[in-house]
């Protein structure tokens, strides 16, 4: 069963066969440009090649957030440049949330904008980074550094894809979906975190629920001014503790660091009295069991705290956390202070 839905601006679309081609037929393209990875290139390319009966030419990057980097950005704009792409150009961006984000990116910034459509390719992509036009790249070791907000003319979903994935890259874009549920949905939740093997899962009804979650959060609130911030839970922390953790020889996958990030911010709604003891330990118990406890790969609270000080949801340079108000529902622009930070670090390595 596939679902169609429309956000404000753009069609969300999940294992609909020949909705890329009515699409596309619909834009009419002066040329189509499709960016690729050398994984998506090798697993997931012929999918577009048997959906698209159209010609189209091929832009390659490295996969990896390690070149999600200004400099790949300039080698995808030569490359349109070489490829002599119009402001009638339709760029596909076919990948994870690296290619997705600098893809988009790209296309926005491209002759002040060229029309895009993302096709991600992981669990992660799919429920989070391909809807709510976000786009960005890193930038001096901190992640999403510049970017911008604009919308794809689609979001192309297949589930099938998720077939080609190592299950710990499965995992990790798991972590988004238990995200939806402790900030949106008791009852996503509970479903998502008694899970004993994800891989059993229906995955064209869990992608669709989680879209749903994200879609209707992102267009109450598309440039993130309020509701959209609880989108962030976990990732305050999260996205520090995977910054830091490239520079070391244990670098964390994306959702790896957002399960640290959402057990210590559940300790930081703990402390200020939103959960109960019960329901923190329900969300600590649950995601150890998922993710296991990482508590080798954590750096200090001083270290955390420098990287979270260049947060984009921080105000004259206080840090501005998302936390749970309970289990399904969450809050923003919560100050939070050293001694909790503190505390919710030794909390987790005990």
């Amino acid at each position: 069963m596939g679902y169609t839905f429309t956000n404000e601006s753009y069609h969300i679309l999940i294992n609909q066969a020949g909705g890329l081609e009515l699409l596309v037929n619909e834009l009419n393209p002066s040329q189509i440009i499709v960016l690729v990875d050398e994984n998506t290139e090798n697993f997931c390319l012929h999918y577009l090649i048997s959906e698209l009966h159209r010609p189209f030419k091929t832009i390659s990057i490295r996969s990896g957030e390690a070149n999600k980097n200004i400099d790949t950005c300039k080698f995808v704009w030569s490359s349109l440049i070489k490829f002599k792409a119009d402001r009638k150009t339709l760029l596909i961006n076919l990948g994870g949330g690296v290619i997705g984000d600098l893809g988009g990116f790209c296309a926005g910034t491209y002759m002040r904008g060229i029309d895009f459509i993302q096709m991600p390719t992981t669990l992660l992509s799919q429920v989070d980074a391909s809807v709510g036009g976000k786009l960005g790249v890193d930038f001096d070791g901190f992640k999403n550094m510049v970017g911008l907000f604009q919308n794809p003319k689609a979001v192309i979903i297949n589930t099938d894809f998720l077939k080609s994935l190592p299950y710990k890259e499965l995992l990790s874009g798991y972590a988004e979906l238990l995200k939806h549920g402790l900030i949106a949905s008791q009852t996503v939740w509970e479903e998502l975190s008694s899970v004993e093997d994800i891989t059993t899962l229906d995955f064209d009804r869990v992608v669709h629920d989680s879209v749903m979650i994200k879609k209707t959060v992102t267009e109450e609130d598309p440039t993130e001014k309020g509701l959209r911030k609880i989108l962030n839970f976990g990732h305050t922390i999260g996205h520090a503790v995977e910054t830091l953790s490239f520079e070391t020889d244990r670098p964390l996958l994306h959702g790896e660091a957002i399960a640290i990030g959402m057990i210590m911010e559940s300790h930081l709604s703990l402390q200020k009295g939103y959960i109960s003891d019960e329901e923190y330990q329900n969300i600590k118990a649950a995601i150890i069991k998922l993710y296991g406890n990482k508590a080798k790969s954590l750096p200090t609270i001083e270290q955390i705290t420098e990287i979270m000080l260049l947060d984009k949801k921080n105000n004259n340079g206080i840090i501005q956390f998302s936390l749970l108000n309970q289990i399904g529902q969450g809050n923003f622009n919560q100050e939070v202070d050293q001694v909790a930070l503190q505390a919710a670090l030794t909390d987790y390595i005990q």
